[in-house]
Parts: structure tokens; sequence; C-alpha cells
């Protein structure tokens, strides 16, 4: 389906809305709905939403990540490696 085939009124949503459901899971895709031609929701399948959320989730830990590096909050690995040793050793 084209893009522009995945933009619809709102009034579509209201009369096509187990249609709507069904096809989501089937095509992947997001639906956008528009209010008086404004674009003002974006409907996903549950699927979708759990990917992109665990996309995002992703990015945000390597956005963490970088900003630690950049700031030289870093500590090395064999470093690590061996303070997770050590405090496996029985005492």
């Amino acid at each position: 389906m084209k893009p522009s085939e995945r933009i619809k009124p709102i009034s579509y949503l209201k009369s096509h809305a187990s249609e709507i459901i069904g096809s989501l899971a089937e095509e992947g895709q997001p639906l956008i709905i528009t209010q008086n031609g404004d674009a003002k929701a974006v409907i996903l399948d549950y699927d979708s939403y759990e990917q992109s959320r665990e996309t995002l989730a992703l990015l945000k830990i390597l956005a963490l990540g970088n900003k630690q590096i950049e700031e030289s909050n870093v500590v090395r690995a064999d470093q690590v490696i061996h303070h997770l040793r050590k405090r496996r050793e029985p005492t």
C-alpha cells in the first residue's frame, strides 16, 4: 500500500474500525488518522508498537553510554571483571 493510502480521516476510522484492526497486523504499517485535514493520531498493531518501544529503549541506553564516554565516566572492562571475580571469592 502506498504511503498516501495509509492516511485516513477520523470518519474512516469510526466506520471501519474492525477492518483497520485486522489489516494493521497483516501489513505491519501504521495508519495516520486526520481530523479536519491535520494529522492527529497514529495507529499501530501491538507487535509494531512493542518493537518501537524496545528500539527506543536501546537508543536511550546507547545515548547514555555515549554521554558517559564523553564525560570520561567509564571503567575499563578488565577492571570490572577483576572486581566481579573478587566479589565472587569466598571470604
